[in-house]
């Protein structure tokens, strides 16, 4: 485990009409609060990151439809984790919330043969109020030397 590296198991409900997944509770999460939300498709074999936030956390929710490979690594400095590198499967095999914290790099492959949704709460407004900030991203996928590479 990654210290700060939060994920929650997500029970799937189903019943005659469908299925249900409480994804988020602020009572489980006190200190975590969400400033806005956005859903990703991912296709088959594509890989989105790895990037990593100075300031931002982010709250994943891989319910499915679909199944990614999610690799995290450490890079903050003092952190008793750090250098140390997590790779599960989330989605519909494994639904799952997991809280990313800054400085946290972090990527996700879909891995299973139709397209993979993922939801993201994260703790700041892309590009800040009025979108009018720098985004709070280190873009790892854009160098060539990254030592966050996934397969």
């Amino acid at each position: 485990m990654i210290a700060g590296v939060i994920i929650k198991n997500i029970n799937k409900y189903e019943d005659e009409r469908g299925w249900l997944m409480e994804v988020f509770r602020s009572d489980e999460l006190d200190d975590f609060k969400p400033a806005m939300a956005y859903v990703s498709l991912t296709k088959p074999g594509v890989i989105r990151g790895p990037h990593e936030h100075v300031n931002q956390t982010d709250a994943f929710i891989f319910s499915g439809p679909g199944n990614f490979s999610l690799h995290l690594w450490d890079r903050r400095d003092g952190s008793l984790t750090r250098d140390e590198k997590m790779e599960f499967e989330v989605g519909a095999a494994n639904p799952c919330l997991v809280i990313v914290p800054p400085g946290v790099v972090h990527a996700y492959k879909c891995i299973s043969e139709e397209a993979a949704q993922s939801i993201n709460l994260p703790n700041k407004l892309y590009k800040g109020k009025g979108k009018r900030e720098t985004v709070d991203e280190i873009r790892w996928e854009n160098n060539l030397d990254s030592p966050y590479k996934i397969k």
